[in-house]
């Protein structure tokens, strides 16, 4: 179990290294209008929503759960983390505070609403919490992130190939790092965001699970609290259509009632 989880670490961040390092920085484009329901005239209305990416994660990725969002009638933008997420988080997340500028000039939209994968959900929590991102952001949303650190991003080091094999992020989401001292310091939640975290028992980079969760009065769902029988691993939570539901409802201020059937 220990080497698959390392190989599937190891492959994130090759793909990482092999991929294209070019991110979201230019002026995003309006999203084509949505079906003209009564929801999407709704969600038309609503703030935009910024789908963040994680660690490796390109932005095609992240189509399908922006498909669903632009579905439901959502101004829906994906931001693909500069370099994939391999470098400095705070550094990310100053990057991050400019496309979210960006995102308002473009809508008029006073305030945005974050949907963030893995890393991309702490690099949007030290924005809101350390770079003044509260008066920008409404709703917060977390899928899979190690807010509390992760020990499988210690694997590397345990067999003596360094400190996750050099890559800043990685270092900085091992358990009791100095970066997730500074971002948990104090409360987890400031300002009148609403916040959700939403994670999965099968999640295979975030252990334990728990550290995906964030206090000070979040909202945290556990998807099989709800959902027994459904098997969602970490990369699916961007591609399940029960984790869906959650976000879906997180975005309206609903109660947590999720669809276990949803495809």
């Amino acid at each position: 179990m220990l080497l698959r989880k390392t190989a599937l670490v190891l492959a994130l961040a090759t793909a990482a290294l092999l991929a294209s390092a070019a991110t979201a920085t230019a002026a995003p484009a309006d999203p084509a209008p949505a079906t003209a329901t009564p929801a999407a005239f709704a969600a038309a209305a609503a703030n935009p929503v910024i789908v963040v990416g994680g660690l490796s994660g390109v932005a095609v990725a992240y189509e399908p759960i922006a498909a669903r969002l632009r579905a439901d009638g959502y101004r829906t933008f994906i931001y693909q983390l500069p370099g994939l997420g391999l470098g400095d988080i705070p550094t990310s997340a100053r990057a991050f505070a400019g496309y979210v500028n960006q995102v308002r000039a473009s809508t008029g939209a006073a305030t945005v609403d974050v949907v963030a994968h893995s890393e991309g959900g702490l690099v949007s929590r030290y924005y809101v919490k350390r770079l003044g991102g509260t008066g920008a952001v409404g709703r917060y949303v977390s899928l899979g992130t190690p807010q509390y650190g992760t020990y499988v991003a210690n694997i590397v080091a345990f067999l003596g190939l360094g400190s996750c094999a050099g890559v800043v992020a990685c270092q900085q989401m091992t358990i009791g790092s100095a970066f997730l001292a500074d971002l948990n310091a104090g409360d987890d939640t400031p300002g009148a965001v609403r916040y959700t975290t939403i994670r999965t028992l099968q999640d295979e980079l975030v252990r334990p699970t728990g550290n995906a969760a964030v206090n000070d009065g979040a909202t945290n769902v556990l998807i099989q609290a709800y959902c027994p029988l459904r098997v969602v691993g970490h990369l699916g939570l961007v591609l399940d259509g029960t984790a869906y539901t959650i976000v879906r409802g997180a975005l309206v201020d609903g109660p947590v009632r999720p669809n276990c059937l949803a495809l």
